[in-house]
């Protein structure tokens, strides 16, 4: 028996945007987005224009929200002069999870951090989102879930909650265009991880694979093309395709071993989450492999039949790109990778992983 479930109305291809007045439909709203001036003053300007002034515009969003700016966020929002009935983001992934957030604070960030500590969900009624993302890779315009940073703490929290899938999602590949190669390269790597996670789970169904089957090819193909070619419009929105079908399916299954992975490497490291997930993906491959018939299939249909060179080829996709599978590279010490890869295992999303530990511990030593 299998599942599959996702509410997002999505508006997808060139010019959606220009459906942002409809999305609305004249409610007041709090505006989310980045502080840059390019471009996203100029984005601030068109949502005026398409949907009325917001009631409130916030600007804070870092990357990788954590607790303090989430803080500053949330006042922000209560005191706005007229209480806004939906939120508006307009960003990549930090601004989409800020949203989430803010969504579901009530304008107290104190409510959220009381959920995300104790996992009582009494109190929460998120307000309706409007989803407008401008890189291709976070996915999270069509899931129900945002990250969040206890950077004092150390800790990566995941705020999920059924009513923060976005109530739509207005998809424009032209949004992307000017963001930069780094930025591109990094989103695009974490659609991929978004695929082939969603694979590699135990969630996984043949609608989530058949999703994922497809992503994960279109940025084998698209990625380094796109790299080399940044303004190619039909290369942006194949990206944009590509990590949205890779949004919906991680957005059923969850994430798994390389993203319980990833969050050491960003919260010590500061390394870029798109980065952080995807260096390791030809090792937990290497230990997903032969441990499902299923997950095995779907592999075959991305990378062909010769699943053992499958691994190594990944490395070499990733190495064009500029990203190296070493951990030490990343910053973690040689004698901790295996330590880490321990606590990967035990954490909610490594728990998704279908691969054994000792498939794993042989991939380590074959990797050293």
């Amino acid at each position: 028996m299998w599942r599959y479930r996702n509410p997002v109305e999505i508006s997808f291809g060139a010019g959606a945007f220009e459906r942002l007045g409809a999305a609305v439909r004249g409610r007041p709203y709090a505006l989310v987005t980045y502080a840059d001036a390019v471009p996203f003053d100029g984005l601030v300007s068109r949502a005026s224009a398409l949907a009325g002034a917001p009631a409130v515009t916030i600007r804070n969003v870092p990357p990788n929200p954590d607790f303090q700016s989430l803080t500053l966020s949330c006042r922000a929002l209560a005191a706005a002069a007229t209480r806004p009935q939906l939120v508006v983001a307009i960003g990549g992934g930090s601004v989409l999870d800020a949203a989430k957030v803010l969504a579901a604070s009530d304008g107290d960030f104190a409510r959220v951090r009381a959920h995300l500590e104790t996992g009582a969900a009494r109190g929460l009624a998120p307000l309706p989102i409007v989803a407008v993302p401008t890189t291709a890779g976070t996915g999270s315009e069509v899931t129900c879930w945002a990250t969040v940073w206890d950077k004092d703490a150390r800790r990566k929290h995941s705020l999920a909650h059924d009513a923060l899938y976005p109530e739509c999602a207005l998809i424009d590949p032209l949004l992307t265009l000017g963001t930069p190669r780094g930025v591109t390269v990094a989103s695009g790597l974490d659609a991929l991880s978004h695929a082939l996670e969603s694979l590699w789970n135990v969630n996984a169904n043949p609608v989530s694979a058949a999703l994922a089957i497809d992503a994960a090819r279109t940025v084998l193909e698209t990625l380094p093309a796109l790299a080399a070619d940044l303004a190619s419009p039909d290369l942006r929105q194949r990206m944009m395709r590509a990590a949205t079908l890779a949004g919906l399916a991680f957005s059923n299954t969850k994430t798994a071993l390389a993203h319980s992975l990833s969050y050491h490497f960003t919260l010590h490291h500061g390394v870029p989450h798109g980065i952080a997930c995807s260096f390791s993906l030809p090792l937990v491959m290497r230990s997903a492999l032969g441990c499902d018939p299923g997950c095995d299939a779907a592999l075959r249909a991305i990378f062909g039949n010769d699943l053992a060179s499958a691994p190594a080829r990944l490395g070499e996709f990733l190495a064009r790109l500029g990203v190296s599978t070493r951990a030490e590279d990343h910053g973690i010490a040689a004698g901790a990778w295996r330590r880490l890869v321990d606590d990967a295992l035990a954490g909610e999303r490594g728990k998704n992983f279908l691969g054994r530990r000792e498939a794993l511990l042989d991939a380590l030593l074959k990797a050293e």
